[in-house]
């Protein structure tokens, strides 16, 4: 079953502990979650810093855990990146990474952001789920 939706996810820090240049320890729930996303469909990239020989170990270190990713570091298997003509960004829905605002929610949050997809708001220093916010009522003649 593909959705043709692209999740890219970073690797240390997020898949695993952060112990680079070695593995660290597996994220509770990651390789469920990230089983569970190809399972529905999703294209899933890992998107790392990572290159050579630690990127090597890193790809083989999630086929091993069970997951074999739709492209590594790139929009597509197989791309060619050319910086004269292309940008570094690549082609996602969503980038799950250890950095984002807020930090890293953990796995079971993850999973229900895409699921419900949830869309965030900053306020004053806070980070809101648009569908967790309470809803204002509108006043007026017929409300």
């Amino acid at each position: 079953m593909l959705n043709n939706k692209k999740i890219a996810v970073d690797f240390d820090g997020t898949i695993v502990d952060d112990a680079y240049p070695a593995i660290g320890k597996a994220k509770i729930f990651a390789f469920e979650t990230l089983k569970r996303l190809q399972a529905e469909g999703y294209r899933l990239i890992l998107w790392t810093y990572r290159h050579g020989k630690t990127l090597d170990e890193a790809v083989e270190f999630c086929k091993n855990n069970g997951i074999e990713f739709y492209a590594v570091n790139s929009s597509f298997e197989g791309e060619v990146f050319d910086s004269e003509n292309q940008s570094r960004k690549l082609d996602a829905d969503w980038f799950i990474d250890d950095r984002n605002l807020g930090g890293f929610p953990g796995w079971g949050e993850i999973y229900n952001i895409i699921q419900e997809r949830i869309e965030f708001r900053v306020e004053g220093k806070e980070v809101l789920a648009y569908s967790k916010l309470k809803k204002e009522k509108k006043k007026g003649l017929f409300w």
